[in-house]
């Protein structure tokens, strides 16, 4: 991750939205108001997705339970990913 200032960005605002892509790494855009993050979008959707599943508590309850058993050297029971995701 970088910080770069607004006048640096406004300057070169096509190669920092190009390097976000290429990298896949966040850029800061600082001012004297605030930041803001420039973000390759498919990182944000991931983001994004994320966040979703970790505030649905029956989501991360079998997250943690399926840690906690890929810790110990077992293989978690289950169903696959497209049963899992039939309805999205």
């Amino acid at each position: 991750m970088q910080t770069i200032t607004f006048d640096m960005a406004s300057k070169n605002l096509k190669n920092v939205i190009l390097k976000a892509i290429k990298d896949k790494d966040e850029t800061i855009i600082a001012t004297d108001e605030g930041s803001v993050v420039i973000l390759d979008e498919i990182e944000w959707l991931h983001i994004k997705e994320t966040l979703k599943l970790l505030n649905d508590k029956e989501s991360l309850t079998a997250l943690i339970e399926s840690h906690a058993i890929r810790d110990k050297g077992e293989q978690p029971k289950g169903i696959s990913p497209e049963e899992a995701f039939d309805d999205v």
